[in-house]
């Protein structure tokens, strides 16, 4: 095989409680990306459509990351690497992870698999870090992995996927402007009192429980923010009629998807995801920007062959 075909879905970060640990993989919403092996050693990336990026190798994530597991498994071929970007930069859900994602899989997939997907996740951060400033797994583990992921560590990397309850469902309204992920990162506070962080660690731990209990409306409860919402939500027009209104339609909870400003919310079933979407849009109309809206179940699969 010297060619292949990848479909790189987006994915919702931090979901509330868990910033820079938890995440979720989406279905239908993603990128592609080709890679070819060829003879003559490197990366190079020839060809990026629906985005301005930069087609040097250093510079953008999947080149980046690409690099990092070239380097590892040291193979006596190079690759090219086509994109085909259809999630927007700065979007909150996981743009930059999905062109990492996608070169590294698709590059150990050409090599015969000589590293894990666990492995795998290690080298999409050194790409990730390239856009936000530190390697952080929060995206790229979900991408690589599917369903729900845990970063439990970050020395050693250690990452546990949670497979999602059946009825669980996605919805996210992405506004058509940009945030970018370190101009996100730089309102946040330096220090967090004592009794916020307790309350946040009361959340992940309930929300990690209710997943693996299908206990919905643990799920609903424990997804609440405490940190990071108070800080970022001023960055987005909006956010807190959005995310009130999807609580008020049946949402288990809502809020900041990734660095923003996409705003997510999680539903017990799609007719209530529906009916969510349908009021978040109307909700955000008053704004004047323009908006896509996404309802997706949770993918349990991650970054894939087409």
């Amino acid at each position: 095989m010297n060619e292949i075909k990848i479909f790189c879905p987006a994915t919702i970060a931090n979901l509330n409680c868990g910033f820079d640990v938890l995440g979720l993989c989406l279905e239908g919403i993603g990128d592609e990306m080709i890679i070819r092996k060829v003879a003559e050693k490197g990366i190079r990336i020839t060809k990026i459509i629906g985005a301005d990026l930069p087609l040097e190798t250093e510079k953008n994530v999947a080149g980046v990351a690409a690099l990092a597991i070239v380097n590892a498994a040291n193979p006596d071929c190079g690759f090219e690497i086509e994109i085909h970007k259809k999630i927007k930069a700065g979007s909150g859900i996981g743009s930059s992870s999905a062109s990492a994602a996608g070169a590294v899989f698709g590059i150990n997939e050409l090599l015969g698999k000589p590293f894990t997907r666990q492995e795998l996740v290690d080298f999409a951060m050194k790409g990730e870090a390239l856009a936000s400033g530190c390697e952080h797994a929060d995206n790229v583990a979900p991408c690589v992995l599917g369903g729900f992921t845990l970063v439990r560590g970050y020395n050693p990397l250690d990452v546990i996927k949670i497979e999602s309850p059946s009825e669980i469902y996605a919805v996210v309204l992405h506004p058509q402007i940009e945030l970018k992920t370190s101009d996100s990162r730089a309102v946040l506070p330096s220090a967090v009192p004592l009794k916020d962080a307790i309350t946040q660690w009361g959340n992940v731990g309930g929300l990690i429980a209710g997943l693996y209990t299908k206990d919905y409306e643990l799920i609903g409860r424990s997804l609440q923010d405490v940190i990071i919402e108070p800080a970022r939500k001023q960055l987005i027009p909006n956010f807190d009629l959005v995310k009130n209104t999807a609580l008020q339609n049946g949402a288990l909870g809502s809020g900041i998807s990734g660095a923003g400003p996409s705003i997510f919310a999680l539903c017990k079933g799609q007719e209530i995801a529906e009916k969510v979407a349908y009021a978040m849009s109307n909700s955000y109309l008053e704004t004047g920007i323009a908006f896509d809206m996404h309802i997706s179940k949770v993918n349990d699969e991650g970054v894939k062959t087409i």
